[in-house]
């Protein structure tokens, strides 16, 4: 107490105008930031939500608009309203592609909305602990550090929501950097992994002169030999820039030379080119269009917009390294477009392709057009109180304190790019896929009891390399940081530590009032849920695809229905939805029987979808409705007496506003 008392009268000696208690510090401005302070403000709590830059929404306002999803099944709560609220925008049901600009005004609406206060520019330097409690924490001017402008915070429950788990770091909670070694948690796909995927060809040499040992190597190729597969090390996977461009010529500006250019670096890529011949940009420039003619570019291929190797000092080291680190990152990724524009060694039409894309004028006006978010993959990871590994990711081990879901490909980026056999070869990259949904662990966000007892941490979350892979994805961070932001409020309530919350409460909570604003819950019905559904005829279960573990599918010429019979809790208008899944010889129409209740409706509805995004199928409408409370409301989707397939996936009720 001693320490704490001297620390909080220094602060108020310095007009320190923040030295007061909250009850929930949000450190980090991310998509989970906004979300977790949002969601602690709707449970009526005063809540403070610290960014070190100038902007929120992570990566989520930092190009990555075309959302990894996985699948939709997974996301729900706030988050889900994330995707809503764009689609809104676009005058759709939900959106997951939008431009930056339109995340950044959604999530400051929440913000606002939350009545939360935010302090921008500043970072933490300094978290002050006792008997396991987190007291308080210093932050300090990002911009001009200095003494005298430090700001000392104070809370009941500190949820740490930053990339790169700063707060949980100076909180001195357990963490790992790097990959574990496959026997570590009996995985697979964990350490060093060499494989085919955005990998060279053989053949492409790795030296300055071509095929001359002495010469010495390329630029971005490491000395280093390479490990058995499955070994463990301290690499991270690969960081770079969503690239948010466009090709509106009103709307855009020149990619000039930048500063430090230095056109030795894409010498692999010229060596790359003329091994593939490829026909496009878009082999190496992995380009996902989005609203307005912009861009959300990423990584693709043996070389592309990824700095392999040059991010391992980023998760621990100072400021001024990350800045460093993130500055040749900007510089690399800025010198690739221009290169790939203008450098004449290039083939003629690759350039023409490249130059007809420019910087959006009106994305990131402050900061040069270009994205202020560095894509931080991964930096550290807490050793909680629970792991998720491989075993989760593949539902050979599921959790049953799930409070929240993930369902993406369990993904990693190279680690290192290396010599093997006089050629030049990435390695790190895993992309295994091929599960449903799962779910993931309320332990997963909280430390040891022994390290900390009021913290939260839902992005560098308690989970092994291979399975964090599969988890970091922007809308599952979201999700979990809003069952985070409930279950410090719950701590709060019930004056506990983190570690003691009734956890089937906290569920209950997620699901009853998922936008924590008191509203009625809208209402699934999925073909997975056997006390919703009756089958007749010969239905086909289908694992890939669709909107949960599974579809409905229906071959022609087979008799028969699905009924699904939903749990209306609270009569009244709702929005019918029914999910079509993206599938071959999808058949010219589907027929839908509605019955509210009292009365039927038939609707037909064409099978033509338009899939936008990383996913299987769209939600498409059937009407407005007025059902009864209770199980007599039913909606049949007639098998198919006609040539073409018909699927039976899963119908949503959203209570109309």
């Amino acid at each position: 107490m001693k320490q704490l008392a001297i620390t909080f009268a220094t602060a108020l000696l310095c007009g320190n105008i923040f030295a007061q208690q909250y009850d929930v510090c949000v450190y980090g401005g991310t998509s989970a930031g906004v979300i977790a302070a949002y969601t602690a403000a709707k449970l009526h709590k005063s809540v403070i939500l610290i960014e070190p830059g100038r902007h929120v929404g992570g990566l989520t306002t930092g190009g990555l608009g075309y959302t990894d999803i996985g699948n939709k099944y997974a996301i729900s709560g706030v988050s889900r309203d994330f995707y809503r609220r764009v689609g809104q925008h676009y005058g759709k049901f939900e959106q997951w592609i939008f431009e930056p600009h339109v995340a950044e005004k959604i999530f400051k609406d929440y913000l606002t909305s939350g009545g939360v206060t935010v302090l921008y520019q500043y970072r933490i330097t300094e978290a002050v602990k006792q008997d396991c409690w987190l007291k308080q924490i210093t932050v300090e001017k990002a911009a001009a550090p200095a003494t005298t402008t430090n700001k000392i915070i104070t809370a009941k429950m500190f949820i740490d929501c930053s990339y790169e788990g700063d707060l949980m770091a100076k909180a001195g909670v357990s963490y790992i950097v790097g990959r574990e070694a496959n026997n570590t948690y009996n995985e697979t796909y964990n350490g060093v992994q060499l494989r085919e995927k955005h990998q060279f060809p053989d053949g492409i040499s790795p030296y300055k002169i071509e095929g001359d040992s002495a010469s010495g190597l390329l630029w971005g190729i490491s000395t280093e030999k390479l490990l058995p597969n499955g070994t463990g090390d301290t690499k991270e996977q690969t960081y770079n820039y969503r690239i948010c461009l466009t090709n509106d010529v009103a709307n855009k500006i020149d990619i000039t030379q930048p500063a430090n250019y230095d056109p030795t670096k894409y010498e692999l890529l010229l060596r790359l080119i003329f091994k593939t011949k490829p026909q496009n940009i878009a082999s190496f420039l992995n380009i996902s269009l989005m609203p307005n003619h912009k861009t959300d570019i990423n990584n693709i291929g043996a070389f592309s917009t990824d700095m392999i190797g040059m991010n391992y000092r980023y998760p621990e080291g100072t400021y001024a390294e990350r800045n460093e680190i993130q500055a040749a990152h900007e510089t690399y990724n800025k010198g690739l477009l221009y290169f790939i524009g203008h450098d004449s060694r290039m083939p003629a039409y690759l350039r023409s392709q490249m130059l007809q894309w420019g910087y959006p004028k009106d994305e990131y006006t402050d900061n040069g057009n270009w994205s202020p978010q560095m894509y931080i993959r991964e930096a550290r990871r807490m050793k909680g109180a629970y792991v998720m590994t491989q075993a989760n990711c593949e539902s050979r081990e599921t959790v049953t304190d799930g409070v929240g879901m993930a369902a993406y490909t369990m993904d990693s980026h190279n680690c290192e790019r290396i010599v093997l056999n006089g050629m030049v070869k990435n390695e790190g990259d895993v992309q295994i896929g091929g599960f449903g949904p799962y779910p993931v662990s309320y332990r997963c966000l909280i430390p040891k009891p022994d390290d900390c007892k009021n913290l939260l941490v839902p992005v560098c979350l308690s989970a092994s390399h291979i399975a964090y892979g599969s988890i970091r994805m922007e809308p599952v961070f979201m999700v979990l940081a809003q069952s985070s932001a409930a279950a410090a409020c719950q701590a709060i309530d019930a004056n506990q530590a983190v570690q003691q919350i009734d956890v089937v409460k906290l569920q209950g909570l997620l699901k009853e009032n998922p936008l924590m604003d008191g509203s009625t819950p809208e209402v699934l019905a999925d073909n997975d849920d056997s006390t919703s559904i009756t089958i007749t005829g010969n239905w086909q279960r289908k694992t890939s695809g669709g909107y949960g573990p599974s579809w409905l599918s229906s071959p022609t010429q087979n008799p028969g229905s699905v009924v699904f019979r939903p749990h209306i809790k609270k009569a009244g208008a709702y929005n019918l939805y029914t999910y079509i899944p993206a599938i071959d010889n999808a058949a010219a129409q589907t027929n839908y029987t509605i019955f509210d209740g009292k009365n039927e409706k038939k609707v037909s509805i064409t099978s033509n979808i338009r899939v936008e995004g990383q996913t299987s199928g769209e939600w498409v409408a059937l009407g407005r409705y007025n059902f009864s409370e209770g199980k007599q409301a039913t909606v049949t989707i007639q098998s198919n007496l006609q040539q073409g397939t018909i699927s039976a996936d899963a119908v949503l009720f959203v209570p109309a506003k």
